[in-house]
């Protein structure tokens, strides 16, 4: 691990990152093209990076799943200069949700330490549950839904029938959904997005106490990096999609029975998080278009002082094209 420790508060840097890519991916919404929102919001992403003073190299990147050119694993980003960092990106959470309009597509950054990431290498999907501060420690990822739903009401002073679950709809959680249905809490089920959906454990009145599931573990390391400053708490286990995947993990040196905890998915609380709206969502509203201009609505967070900062920003297109050469 590298001694190099950022001192400056680069998650308002960073808000500019994911500011840039909303802006340029908002204009796709409802439009039916996924990988034209996502190619504008890549570039836009990748562009502003590169002005961050830091040297990053990405852990956490669009190379894996979806074959990207740019803002791949390895790459470095930044202007070279100290400090040394990894960063996790996900230009567009919710690809799908912004590509037919629905809610809670976000674009999302984080930063920390140099050697403090942890690296799911080509092993994507991850068993997750995530909770707010009020149920922190009172979770584990081992045992069975019934009794995580049991022990969060318990520390939120509520009946589990009081308690809503967010889970993605998928066939993979058919049984998951039995069994929460089985112990009466209440379920919403979301077709993309999940790391908006584990922020709003943590975050006030969005009505959402835990996640369940099985998604992507880069959105569980970019969610980790959240959930430090935001007191919440992320465990997962890395899971494979067939026996070959298995296999070929554990040639590699992983161990789909681990559990991942917060110290694992991310071992430094000197992070910082940047989440901007691209579709409206309980945690943030999306992109708005006025005449020459803009607005968004950001989540900033630094993990050493805990300082969870909400951005709402106006920008004045022509200007920011003047600037940074980038389409809005």
């Amino acid at each position: 691990m590298s001694d190099s420790i950022p001192t400056r508060n680069l998650a308002l840097d960073l808000a500019r990152v994911t500011e840039a890519a909303a802006l340029s991916a908002g204009r796709y919404m409802g439009r039916g093209d996924k990988e034209a929102a996502d190619r504008a919001a890549v570039e836009a992403m990748r562009l502003v990076l590169r002005s961050v003073e830091m040297d990053g190299i990405i852990v956490i990147g669009e190379g894996e799943k979806d074959n990207a050119p740019m803002l791949y694993n390895g790459e470095r980003v930044g202007n070279g200069s100290k400090p040394e960092l990894d960063v996790a990106v996900d230009p567009i959470d919710g690809t799908r949700p912004l590509a037919f309009g629905r809610a809670n597509s976000i674009s999302v950054v984080a930063l920390a330490p140099r050697g403090t990431m942890f690296n799911p290498g080509p092993f994507v999907y991850m068993n997750k549950i995530a909770v707010g501060p009020e149920a922190r420690g009172k979770i584990h990822i081992e045992k069975s839904i019934t009794d995580n739903l049991k022990s969060i009401a318990r520390a939120k002073g509520k009946s589990v029938e009081d308690l809503t679950t967010i889970i993605l709809e998928r066939p993979r959680h058919d049984d998951m959904v039995a069994e929460i249905r089985r112990a009466g809490a209440r379920i919403r089920l979301i077709p993309d997005g999940d790391v908006a959906a584990a922020l709003m454990t943590a975050w006030p009145d969005t009505g959402v106490d835990v996640l369940f599931g099985v998604g992507g573990t880069p959105e569980g390391v970019i969610t980790a990096c959240a959930l430090r400053a935001m007191g919440g708490e992320i465990q997962g286990k890395l899971y494979a999609r067939d026996e070959n995947e298995m296999n070929r993990g554990r040639e590699m040196g992983y161990d789909f029975e681990r559990v991942l905890t917060m110290d694992d998915l991310v071992s430094s609380e000197d992070v910082f998080f940047a989440a901007t709206g691209i579709t409206d969502g309980e945690l943030l509203r999306g992109v708005r278009y006025f005449g020459d201009g803009a607005a968004t609505d950001s989540l900033v967070v630094r993990g050493l002082t805990g300082t969870v900062r909400q951005i709402k920003a106006r920008h004045q297109m022509d200007k920011l094209h003047e600037l940074s050469n980038i389409k809005y």
